[in-house]
């Protein structure tokens, strides 16, 4: 459609019923026929190609229609938008009420040259890049022959000389990762060796400010990430995944670089990962049955059911305590604000909706009044009060 003219009119609409695109087209044409002179009729603008194809996109939901209108032009400015703010006189659309707003006039040559330009930029960046990452290949394969020497060890585990002295350090998974991170000059860095989390891991993250784990971009990282935080707790503070299918020994110092500067805080990525793994594993084994018995820490938020009016719900967050209620249809926007949600107290049946918004906050127990069939889902497992 950018081909067909010099600006685009964007525009949105509502109406109170029912209408098809049909209509809207009709109505655009018909309403303003004879409304701006016998120079701006759109009819003949269009059959002289001075105004290109009007799009039409309608979502109809319960009744009433929500979109969005795109009217191409190749007339000046003035007339562009004389032609927008006629659209706004449009008021009905066959039986129905409705509002049309132009929400900007956008002007395609100018719309192609930013591109252009941000295009020209990324290619004059990576011909830079390119050029610089020649020289620092050589530089970073001479200096790891100085750096391969300068790992310690302690208490069995492979780590860079600065671990112990450090306010910061970063959790990897073997000997060889850490021998690549101080190839970039990054000392560290502390091996768990894939022998388990050994207690003096855990003693030496209690005294560090900061703690981030950078694991291998496969499951087997992922499930290193589970072993890691469920040793450390808060002790860990950040998260940071090599890239699909790849692992940390491997990476070049950009990917390194990148990797550490985009780390996530762990509860935030202990949460999502713990999810996709189980969904993963509801793909493998199936979802689980009925016949269940609730752990002691879904035992205890029985008595936060009391109370209750029906659908309403309760965020437990990581210190045992709950939200105040919230109603069924606030629950997403509520789930979203809520930091640190570890479990659902829902006073209703458990439906495919709460496993959805459950899955979605990262939560992996909800407790019910009842629950279906499905017990498990999406990496959620759901509890009755029959369970308790």
């Amino acid at each position: 459609m950018a081909n067909e003219g010099k600006y685009l009119i964007h525009a949105t609409i509502k109406a109170d019923g029912t209408v098809a695109r049909k209509d809207v087209v009709g109505a655009i044409f018909g309403q303003t026929e004879g409304l701006l002179g016998e120079e701006l009729q759109l009819r003949k603008l269009q059959r002289t190609g001075r105004i290109g194809h009007v799009d039409v996109n309608l979502n109809n939901n319960k009744g009433k229609v929500k979109g969005e209108i795109v009217l191409t032009s190749s007339i000046d400015q003035v007339s562009t938008a004389v032609i927008g703010a006629a659209l706004e006189t449009i008021d009905r659309i066959g039986p129905c009420k409705a509002v049309i707003r132009v929400q900007r006039i956008e002007n395609v040559h100018s719309a192609k040259r930013d591109t252009v330009i941000d295009r020209a930029k990324s290619l004059l960046m990576g011909m830079i890049e390119t050029g610089a990452d020649e020289s620092k290949n050589i530089l970073d394969e001479v200096r790891s022959v100085l750096t391969l020497d300068t790992e310690i060890e302690i208490s069995g585990m492979t780590a860079g000389p600065n671990v112990k002295d450090s306010e910061a350090i970063i959790i990897v998974e073997g000997r060889n990762d850490v021998r690549n991170l101080l190839k970039f000059g990054i000392k560290n860095a502390i091996a768990t060796m894939g022998s388990g989390i050994k207690p003096e891991l855990v003693e030496l993250a209690k005294n560090k400010k900061t703690v981030t784990a950078f694991l291998d971009g496969d499951r087997g990282g992922r499930l290193l990430l589970m072993e890691i935080s469920g040793s450390l707790g808060k002790s860990l503070t950040h998260v940071s995944i090599a890239p699909q299918s790849r692992e940390v020994e491997h990476l070049e110092g950009k990917v390194v670089t990148k990797c550490l500067n985009q780390k996530e805080a762990a509860a935030k990525a202990t949460s999502r990962i713990a999810s996709e793994l189980a969904k993963e594993d509801d793909a493998s084994v199936g979802r689980g049955d009925s016949a269940l018995e609730a752990p002691e820490e879904v035992k205890s938020w029985a008595e936060m059911l009391d109370g209750l009016k029906r659908n309403q719900a309760i965020i437990v967050l990581e210190d045992g305590s709950g939200t105040e209620p919230v109603g069924a249809s606030s629950l997403e926007e509520a789930l979203a604000d809520a930091q640190g949600a570890q479990g659902l107290v829902f006073a209703g049946p458990v439906s495919d909706r709460i496993f959805e918004l459950a899955s979605g906050a990262g939560i992996s127990n909800v407790l019910g009044k009842s629950v279906g069939k499905v017990t498990l889902k999406a990496g959620v497992q759901a509890f009755s009060v029959k369970d308790l």
